[in-house]
Parts: structure tokens; C-alpha cells; sequence
């Protein structure tokens, strides 16, 4: 008798909230657990000309931290049960200092971007990334973005994973534009009034 296919994993259910003042010690939690990028602190394409020689984990810290005492958006936490547990990077895209590629067909204040997922290990295969991709559309469309853009990868891209993958973005909607050096694709998704609130 062949052996029975492993079980799926039960699926989580998140909730998310923006990083603001009342969340920075969540979205801290977050990148500085066990296993959180710490590395980085989601800084690799926000980081300005005067930021980038000051690139080790500490200094980030206290960049990205900058940006949520002063009000930027940068993004969300997610939430299982109320503990946080996930991040997803969205913003506008003028907010970004990197070259993240995509077309220049919209004017750029109606460009929200995804740049960066990340959850706990024990949330993958779980459907975390859907609704990180779910809840970035939602935030973005009641924000005032008319086109969120993301630059995922192929599932088998040995870097730039942190960015999502083309077949998550393909079951959101989102079509390709682009490329964006050898392995991001360039991907945009149209957003509407009811896509703030009903998504």
C-alpha cells in the first residue's frame, strides 16, 4: 500500500494592522524575534544616498524607525491570535529610494509598491502569503493607490524570495509589465474603491 500524502497544514487565519506609533513595538517583535530579518530591517529599497553606507542591522533599525515616528506608512503587521507574527511592505512609491523597476505609464503618487513578505516559519503552507497579499491590495486601495505594483520572483529564484512569488501574484490578479534585472518581475495590480474594504 502506498504511504498516505503528510497532511495540510490547518490554515491560519491573520489579521493585520498598520505600523504606526500604537503598532512599533509589534512590527519590532516582528523583525526581531527568532528569525526575523533583523539583517535588514526592510530597508534595502528605502535606504536614501546618505543611509546606504550605514547598512548594519542596528543602524537600519533606528532608519525604519525614523520613518514610523515621522508617519510614513511603511507597511503592516500581521496578527495569529493577537500576537504579531508577519510583515508585509507596502507603501507609496516615491516612499522607496531604490530602483525597483516598472514602467512609468502611471504617475508614480498613484503607485503603491510590495517590496518584502515575511512570516514565522510555522505560518508557511499555511496560506499566510495570500492574505498578505490580500490585506497590502486592501490597504493600498483605502490609502488612495490606484495601482499597487510587486516584484516577485519564480518559485526556484535563489534570491529575492523575500519578494514573493509570480504565481501568488498571478492568483491575486496582478499582470506582468516588466522585468527588473535578471529575476524580479514587474507586476501590477489595478485597484478600486471596493477593493479597500471588501477584498
Amino acid at each position: 500500500m502506498p504511504p498516505r500524502p503528510a497532511a495540510a497544514a490547518d490554515p491560519v487565519q491573520l489579521t493585520f494592522r498598520p505600523v504606526t506609533e500604537s503598532t512599533r513595538d509589534d512590527f519590532i517583535e516582528v523583525f526581531a524575534g527568532r528569525g526575523g530579518p533583523s539583517y535588514c530591517w526592510c530597508m534595502l529599497w528605502r535606504a536614501n544616498r546618505d543611509e546606504i553606507n550605514d547598512s548594519k542591522g542596528p543602524a537600519r533599525k533606528a532608519q525604519i524607525l525614523s520613518r514610523v515616528d515621522a508617519g510614513t506608512p511603511i507597511g503592516l503587521v500581521g496578527y495569529s491570535d493577537g500576537v504579531p507574527v508577519a510583515w508585509v511592505s507596502v507603501a507609496p512609491k516615491p516612499s522607496f529610494a531604490g530602483n525597483l523597476g516598472g514602467p512609468e505609464s502611471v504617475p508614480a503618487d498613484k503607485v503603491w509598491s510590495l517590496t518584502c513578505m515575511y512570516m514565522r516559519r510555522a505560518l508557511r503552507g499555511r496560506g499566510a502569503g495570500h492574505q498578505l497579499i490580500d490585506a497590502a491590495i486592501r490597504y493600498a486601495a483605502k490609502h488612495g493607490g490606484k495601482v499597487l505594483e510587486a516584484y516577485p520572483v519564480e518559485p526556484d529564484s535563489p534570491s529575492y524570495r523575500h519578494m514573493g512569488f509570480i504565481p501568488a501574484f498571478e492568483a491575486a490578479g496582478f499582470t506582468e509589465v516588466g522585468t527588473a534585472g535578471t529575476r524580479r518581475h514587474v507586476m501590477r495590480l489595478t485597484l478600486t474603491a471596493g477593493d479597500g474594504g471588501n477584498r
